[in-house]
């Protein structure tokens, strides 16, 4: 079948939809991604292209759990009329999924003020439980009325810690994507530090019903396992990373778990991990039943610019040579689609290796090459020249063009060192975690991007005080965050010197946990300075495996002297992909800034973080972007504007879509707090005006 045959049948699905299709009574979105297949899309059609423009707010519900900040990234489950979400401080809500109407929920902390940024993304909801994760802790919950189930794990809940071959003091292991159900198991990725020390990021799988540890597949290999010789000797022991954070796809007829890893720990240096270091980046199918590989994808070797790959896999059907065929798309940082065989992993466009420029700091070996899908075409810019630099104003494009000489960049591989370089496509994308939305009916997959270099530069380690060497990399040497973390001004009087010593002990979301590093009397330091501004602190930091030469001195969006991206707008895109001819259909830049909106300056796009929905008959609806606070639909074969709403804050999650009633509902996560946007924590549902049949 050709793209044209597809968008006939497209057509003609969309008459039949106007001709009294019956609509559903109740409809779920029953997990993450809406289906098994994490496609995004529906086929519920009573909010249609022709009346989407009618969509009002069916009802609002404010979480009352924000702060300055924080970020709200779930995307809901719907289950029998019932809402399951979280807030920005991680309790989990139960809410009457027609009117908004709060039915219970479950506080982890019991009740202690926390201001950790957390970035979550969904839960899981399967028989009578609803499993979501706080830091280390994995919990199974009651249903229908949020209790802890005690017969799971130890009083309820399962260290995320323990099991994976290394001392539980000190580790940093959380998930902020949830996990997948296959028969009776729980199948789960992770969120550790991209700094040393760091957890594996084994793929574990858990007995749903008790949380025993059934299965681990090793992403960084055992002694005696597929790829052990990527890394150097004795790495399992001590390497972190390489773990599928961004979620999760089951394919429960085939019985197969399909991830897409991250990078290896520190990201940006690699002389201590030598070698592929296979299975980071990598595609990774495995038997579900046993966590066996069936087949990889290494989509880059020895990575050194946190191009991880940034979104679970989409299991998809393609037309090929007159047959379907069942396939698995990965998008990608850099701004790739890889399409391969979902059985054998065969590629179905043609992967070509490039060389790579080579160099490096001090005893690095950058891989020699690296692969790169010849079609479909990038959806994101690939290499930053000087023409490439803003144009908005002669006074923004002077002082990009300053900061592009300062950090010389000859190559988008180009090695990181103490000079700086630009990564370019950046480390938020090309495609981010959001991931795309697939159509069936047409073979359109749909991938929101970002357009913004980053800047990385190195500095020598050196015989500092414990947050200068321990802190600063992140959160800056004057302590006011960075475009990797946030502020730490203020953060005792805000929250407390115990909360403050337990993050530094036991990290905290992507920070690593300190406590085997600094000890218990540089920390009592780090936290004093914290408090009172006075660095007393000799912080002779001791050797361990862990110590490198160097850290990171400044990592953050190249932007101008007025805050916008350094390169040319569109700062941020939308674009539909046939995965049928290996085309891209259309791309529109996504987003505004509404001051410069103002000034006349439109489609400039901005950074979106969230993905779309796709329906069957006709739309496709995403908020994401972060500046102008919008949710929009779009005519998904022609990228046409047919709707758009403001939100109270931006709305960096996935919408859901479901039936109460007979009545379709669109829900969305609005909490900001994105690359200092305002925070918020209220969920909006829209609907058309009372549905009468």
């Amino acid at each position: 079948m050709d793209a044209h045959s597809s968008t006939l049948i497209f057509l003609l699905g969309v008459l039949l939809a106007g001709c009294g299709a019956a609509q559903p009574e109740t409809a779920d979105w029953p997990v993450y991604g809406g289906n098994g297949e994490n496609t995004h899309y529906t086929t519920l059609d009573q909010i249609s292209p022709k009346n989407v423009a009618d969509l009002e707010v069916a009802w609002t519900f404010d979480t009352g759990d924000s702060f300055p900040g924080s970020e709200m990234q779930t995307n809901p489950v719907i289950i029998d009329g019932i809402m399951y979400a979280t807030t920005p401080r991680l309790q989990v809500l139960a809410l009457d999924a027609a009117s908004g109407k709060e039915l219970w929920r479950f506080d982890p902390t019991d009740g202690a003020v926390s201001s950790s940024r957390f970035r979550h993304r969904g839960i899981v909801v399967t028989q009578d439980r609803v499993i979501f994760n706080y830091r280390s802790r994995l919990y199974a919950l009651d249903r229908l009325t949020g209790e802890p189930i005690m017969s799971f794990g130890k009083d309820g809940w399962v260290d995320l810690r323990e099991g994976l071959g290394r001392p539980v003091e000190g580790l940093s292991v959380s998930a902020s994507s949830p996990g997948v159900v296959f028969e009776d198991l729980l199948i789960i990725g992770s969120s550790v530090p991209e700094s040393l020390p760091s957890a594996p990021g084994d793929i574990r799988a858990f007995d749903v019903n008790t949380g025993a540890l059934r299965w681990s597949f090793h992403t960084i290999p055992h002694p005696g396992e597929f790829g052990y010789e990527t890394w150097p000797p004795g790495a399992w022991k001590v390497a972190g990373g390489a773990n599928a954070w961004s979620g999760l796809t089951v394919d429960v007829e085939n019985a197969m778990v399909f991830g897409a890893t991250g990078s290896a720990s520190y990201d940006f240096y690699g002389a201590n991990r030598v070698g592929d270091n296979l299975f980071a980046n990598t595609v990774l199918a495995l038997d579900a039943r046993t966590g066996e590989r069936v087949w990889h994808f290494q989509g880059l070797r020895h990575d050194l610019w946190d191009r991880d790959f940034p979104a679970p896999p989409v299991l998809v059907t393609v037309q090929r040579d007159g047959r379907e065929v069942q396939a698995v798309a990965q998008v990608s940082k850099t701004g790739h689609v890889f399409v391969f065989d979902r059985l054998s992993g065969e590629p179905l466009f043609p992967i070509e290796e490039r060389p790579m420029p080579g160099g490096g700091m001090g005893g690095e070996q950058m891989a020699a090459s690296q692969p790169f899908p010849v079609l479909p075409p990038p959806f994101a810019r690939q290499r930053l020249t000087a023409a490439d630099l803003t144009t908005r104003t002669p006074e923004a494009n002077a002082a990009a063009l300053k900061t592009f000489e300062a950090y010389s960049t000859a190559d988008p591989f180009s090695a990181p060192d103490t000079s700086g370089t630009i990564i370019y496509p950046g480390v938020d994308g090309g495609a981010e975690w959001g991931g795309p939305a697939f159509d069936p009916e047409t073979g359109l997959l749909y991938v929101n991007s970002n357009e913004m270099g980053w800047l990385l530069k190195l500095v020598p380690q050196s015989d500092e005080s414990a947050y200068a060497a321990n802190c600063a990399s992140c959160h800056g040497a004057d302590r006011a965050g960075t475009g990797a973390a946030p502020s730490l001004l203020g953060i005792v009087q805000r929250t407390s010197r115990e909360h403050v010593t337990s993050a530094i002990r036991e990290g905290t979301g992507t920070m690593p946990a300190f406590a085997v590093v600094i000890g218990r009397r540089a920390t009592e330091d780090l936290v004093n300075y914290l408090e009172t501004g006075i660095d007393a602190s000799a912080a002779k930091v001791g050797k361990t495996p862990f110590d490198l030469p160097y850290r990171t001195a400044l990592f953050d969006i190249f932007l101008d002297h007025e805050g916008y991206p350094g390169v040319k707008a569109p700062w941020g895109t939308l674009n539909a992909i046939d995965l049928n001819e290996g085309s891209i259909r259309w791309t529109i830049p996504f987003g505004e800034y509404p001051e410069l909106t103002a000034q006349g300056i439109r489609d400039t796009g901005t950074d979106n973080y969230g993905g779309a929905i796709v329906t069957r008959n006709g739309l496709l609806i995403i908020a994401a972007t972060t500046y102008d606070r919008k949710i929009r639909a779009f005519d998904k074969l022609s990228g046409e504007l047919l709707w758009q709403a403001d939100l109270p804050f931006s709305g960096n999650a996935t919408p859901s879509t479901y039936v109460v009633d007979g009545r379709q509902y669109i829900v969305i996560a609005a909490g900001g707090g994105k690359n200092g946007a305002p925070s918020g924590g209220t969920y909006v549902a829209f609907a058309l005006p009372e549905w009468g049949g």
